[in-house]
């Protein structure tokens, strides 16, 4: 227990230095259990700041990579947050302890099973939906926060009408092989939107996003 302490210490120390200043989200990921997010055989590797294999030839990512878009996100308590990419529900689990309200939606049916048990299990009252994320989740919108865990071709027009006037939304937006960070806020007169570091994510699957022979 104690060598775990020292890990998860050590992480937020590094991701302290890579830029990540706010204190709530490197509380969260203090506090979050990683190595429940992965498969035992890949447990020494919990704390290190690397992406990792999950089920279904998907990904947990990089724990900066999590902190990064959250910081972006600028959570505040009692934000209702639409998810769309639940994979391990890891992303999920820190959005909760950032105190928001959230709904998470997963394409793959083994993911979105296995996110529901193990988030459950852990406390976390998480609505999750198995759907095309990129059509969004209509039925409790509009959104304060939306947050995109694959990289998508263009920026799907369903999640910036579900997104609130003064909401944010941090999608990856590019190639298969590389996408780059946007940041946008929705507007009375339409958008705003920043760029920001380049970023590799698996591919946003759906109607709005890559199709699966991509």
């Amino acid at each position: 227990m104690l060598l775990v302490e020292e890990e998860k210490r050590k992480l937020v120390e590094h991701l302290w230095s890579k830029g990540i200043k706010n204190e709530d989200i490197l509380k969260a990921i203090y506090k979050v259990n990683r190595e429940r997010f992965i498969s035992s055989a890949l447990r020494k590797l919990a704390y290190d700041d690397n992406a990792l294999p999950i089920e279904c030839a998907q990904t947990i990512s990089q724990p900066f990579t999590v902190a990064y878009m959250t910081q972006a996100l600028e959570v505040k308590p009692g934000d209702k947050i639409l998810e769309i990419g639940t994979g391990s529900g890891y992303q999920a689990a820190i959005l909760c302890e950032l105190g928001g309200e959230v709904y998470t939606i997963e394409r793959i049916e083994k993911l979105h099973e296995n996110s529901k048990k193990l988030l459950a299990s852990l406390g976390y009252k998480v609505h999750l939906k198995l759907c095309d994320g990129t059509l969004g989740w209509e039925e409790f919108a509009p959104y304060d926060k939306i947050i995109v865990t694959a990289g998508a071709p263009v920026v799907p027009e369903n999640l910036l009408t579900q997104l609130s006037t003064g909401g944010i939304l941090v999608i990856p937006v590019g190639s298969i092989e590389s996408q780059r960070l946007h940041v946008i806020t929705k507007t009375e007169d339409g958008t705003s939107e920043k760029k920001f570091e380049h970023f590799k994510f698996v591919p946003l699957i759906g109607e709005e996003g890559w199709k699966p022979e991509d």
